[in-house]
């Protein structure tokens, strides 16, 4: 480039330096280099997090369906236990409420980020650790639910014995101002803890060891799906407008409301009101303009879907599940719900099974004096429900499985029935087997064919023999017969 074609140029002005810096960035190449995270530490903002639980449905919907579905069904005591005993836990169970206070402790946990359940034992020490075989009978009164709020972590003494909770807090303080609950100071083994979501290590130990409620994750997407259907709404009061343009109105107005061309003004507006309520008619000066304005909501439903699906993503709920609406389509929700029942299934697993075997536990003391028997065994009930033509089917299937299994020795009988008791809430069939039809059913395996064939080879051997040897009187020796007992040989 020549002398003359620089000096040419236009040299940049500090204003088109400002807006290079503006488009760009200080010092990144484009306008996404510059995007990052920050933290909203809404998990810490308890008052804001229950304005959203109260007031937005949504929140509360998010909140509350996979609680409800982990506690739905309940489950199913598939171990053998003595006579009664079964019927009894369940009773028990339901009178106390427990699946309620779990419930109720899964959804604060979800909210605030963290929440126990404290097992209450009448006239124990509650700062001890929890032992099963010192607790008296009838002395288990319940789960009193307790939210990260209501009680503080004491992390100053932490678990030092092997195990799941390893590290863990050994205590828990609860707060002094939480209504009619006495300041105690309780043993960690005496509590089912939940944590809403886990955090890795440092950032637990910025939440006084507990977890992250749900909401801080999508608190954007949930505001934008809320300011997005008020905006909607709002939009429907102004869907139909109408404007009334009068000649010289400005001069009219600034003579007073005493003026008579400002009260002829009222009249003619009151005029126009009354014919377009009863006639539709709109009587006017030639020289104003009356126009009438319409909105538009075309695409807004689409928005919202949108925002909907990235909320529903979020909380990892289906839209079928969260919106309780059947989607669009050809779709019947059923795969999605399918799936989301197996991701409930592996929670239940994953969260409810030590809480709820330890609560047996606590309950079979407490109800009968004496320890649950090692090999108790239970199975949480299935949230999908299987159409009666497709049960069937598998009742049939089971059913024939069984029986052959049985038949070709691989399966007694005692273990078919047992088989089919335990399969009953799947299949339908075999929930009227009690115990003592199992009992009396036979625990040999069935014979062989050649078990069968070494019978038939040896059978009429010996009933030949047995009757060469036998006597069978065919009158009485007390009639004087002279020729005595008559034998007959077969």
């Amino acid at each position: 480039m020549s002398e003359t074609e620089s000096m040419s140029q236009p040299v940049p002005t500090r204003d088109s330096y400002e807006n290079f810096i503006a488009r760009m960035g200080v010092n990144e190449s484009n306008q996404s280099g510059a995007g990052t995270y920050r933290n909203n530490w809404t998990s810490r903002n308890r008052l804001l997090i229950e304005q959203a639980y109260r007031t937005s449905w949504l929140v509360g919907a998010g909140v509350d369906a996979i609680p409800d579905d982990m506690t739905r069904k309940g489950v199913t005591i598939t171990s053998k236990l003595e006579d009664g005993r079964k019927k009894q836990l369940d009773h028990a169970w339901d009178e106390m409420g427990l699946w309620e206070a779990i419930n109720d402790t899964l959804k604060w946990a979800r909210l605030y980020g963290g929440a126990v359940g404290v097992i209450l034992i009448d006239g124990q020490n509650y700062s001890t650790p929890l032992r099963i075989e010192t607790i008296a009978k009838d002395a288990f009164k319940g789960v009193m639910v307790m939210d990260r709020w209501m009680l503080n972590a004491m992390t100053e003494r932490r678990v030092s014995e092997l195990g799941p909770d390893f590290g863990m807090p050994e205590f828990y303080k609860v707060v002094t101002s939480a209504t009619g609950i006495p300041p105690w100071r309780i043993h960690h083994s005496r509590l089912i803890r939940f944590d809403g979501i886990p955090l890795p290590y440092q950032q637990r130990l910025t939440e006084n060891d507990w977890g992250m409620s749900v909401i801080e994750r999508c608190f954007d997407r949930l505001l934008a799906f809320d300011s997005t259907t008020t905006g909607v709404a709002q939009l429907v009061y102004k869907a139909h407008l109408r404007t009334y343009s009068i000649d010289g109105l400005r001069s009219l107005l600034a003579m007073g409301k005493d003026n008579p061309m400002y009260k002829g003004l009222m009249s003619h507006m009151d005029m126009i009101r009354e014919y377009q309520s009863n006639e539709g008619m709109t009587i006017m000066d030639a020289k104003d303009k009356f126009e009438a304005h319409t909105y538009s909501y075309a695409g807004l439903s689409d928005v919202l879907a949108q925002f909907g699906q990235q909320v529903s993503g979020a909380f990892g709920i289906p839209l079928v599940r969260l919106f309780g609406q059947s989607p669009a389509g050809f779709s019947t929700g059923d795969t999605d719900l399918a799936n989301y029942y197996d991701n409930v299934s592996t929670q239940q697993e994953r969260k409810l099974r030590r809480p709820i075997r330890k609560l047996f536990q606590v309950l079979h003391m407490s109800l009968f004096a004496s320890p649950l028997p090692d090999d108790f065994t239970f199975e949480f009930n299935e949230l999908w429900q299987t159409p009666d033509s497709e049960r069937a089917d598998t009742a049939a299937k089971v059913v024939a499985a069984t029986v052959q299994a049985v038949d070709a020795g691989l399966m007694t009988e005692k273990a078919g029935a047992m088989h089919l008791q335990e399969t009953a809430r799947v299949t339908g069939i075999g929930s009227t087997i009690s115990e003592e039809d199992i009992d009396n059913a036979s625990d040999l395996p069935p014979p062989s064919e050649k078990d069968l064939d070494n019978v038939e080879a040896t059978e009429p051997e010996t009933r030949r023999e047995a009757t060469g040897n036998t006597a069978t009187k065919d009158s009485s020796g007390s009639r004087g017969d002279s020729r005595g007992f008559l034998r007959w040989f077969k």
